[in-house]
């Protein structure tokens, strides 16, 4: 596993960080609860100069939209991206992050769009219930429910069940490893590849990097907080139950191949290097990136930063490879 070596953010990096810290729609420590739905629903533009920094959706995917059904009745949005060649294709299953309580996959299109460009897959990117007002772990059991949902379906969006990986970002690769703890656990489908891009693995709080990087840039130790006070709101389950903390399972053994990507100026660097190490152990083929300079959610803004291209094109090699 590599070793943190502490580096300078490029000035870029910094400047666009601190004005996406600035954003209304970023604040959560700063939100009341009845603020949340409308900042969920902020999309960034698509044009212009910040398209630039995210990255361009290409012309020639096809997006659409579908629902899918959860365990009680409840029907969520699925945002489809579909290369224009002929399939059957892979598919990857996204989860976006948000840490529990915001986000919404329309804030995804250039990544995962890039995605089904890139690997020649059909994406299939999921939202699922947030809190407070749905409490833990009701976004894992909708992960669970999404990724069963993609195995069945995927025929009808050109793709191939048997060549199906998950990915997710932050709070969504937390929930897309919970996934496949659960999908092991249960007996299937048959999950290839897990991408786990700067994960939330652990709700305890208890990774040194948290203090390291406690004020941000982009997510702070305040964030953090208020992320997990609301999804961990009227709980069924402790912080450390393996639905909201991956990082506490017993038995990592059996679990997809994984890519882990985390970021030097992160307050959850820590959780995804521990769980990476964990999966090692376990005897999981795992390749973790720890990309230096950057800060969390990078992968959203490649254009602000010197590795993010790198980091995409990894993403995308690794479930290419895994999928084929």
């Amino acid at each position: 596993m590599p070793r943190t070596v502490r580096t300078h953010m490029p000035l870029r990096t910094r400047v666009f960080a601190a004005i996406l810290q600035r954003l209304p729609s970023m604040a959560v420590h700063k939100m009341s609860v009845e603020d949340l739905p409308q900042a969920r629903a902020w999309v960034p533009p698509s044009t212009g100069p910040l398209a630039r920094i995210s990255g361009k959706v290409p012309a020639h995917i096809g997006i659409s939209e579908t629902t899918y059904p959860t365990r009680d009745g409840h029907a969520r949005l699925v945002r489809v991206y579909r290369p224009a060649s002929v399939g059957p294709h892979p598919v990857v299953v996204y989860f976006h992050g948000g840490g529990w309580v915001l986000g919404h996959p329309r804030q995804y299109d250039s990544l995962c769009a890039f995605l089904a460009d890139e690997v020649d897959a059909v994406v299939l990117s999921f939202d699922y219930r947030k809190g407070p007002e749905y409490a833990a772990p009701t976004a894992a059991h909708d992960a669970v429910d999404a990724v069963r949902w993609a195995a069945q379906w995927a025929g009808h969006f050109g793709g191939d069940p048997e060549r199906l990986g998950v990915a997710g970002d932050s709070a969504g690769g937390g929930l897309a490893t919970v996934a496949c703890h659960v999908i092991r656990d249960e007996g299937g489908p048959t999950i290839r590849h897990q991408a786990l891009i700067y994960p939330g693995v652990d709700m305890t709080m208890a990774s040194p990097s948290i203090q390291e990087n406690s004020e941000g840039p982009v997510l702070t130790a305040e964030m953090m907080r208020v992320f997990t006070g609301h999804y961990m709101a009227s709980a069924q389950v402790g912080h450390d139950h393996p639905l909201v903390s991956p990082l506490m399972h017993e038995d990592l053994a059996g679990l997809p191949s994984a890519l882990v990507q985390t970021a030097e100026f992160d307050p959850v660097r820590d959780e995804g290097l521990a769980y990476a190490r964990r999966l090692a152990e376990a005897g999981v083929a795992v390749r973790v990136t720890n990309y230096a300079g950057v800060p969390h959610g990078f992968m959203s803004f490649p254009g602000a930063t010197l590795v993010g291209q790198q980091a995409r094109f990894e993403l995308a090699h690794e479930i290419r490879r895994h999928l084929a």
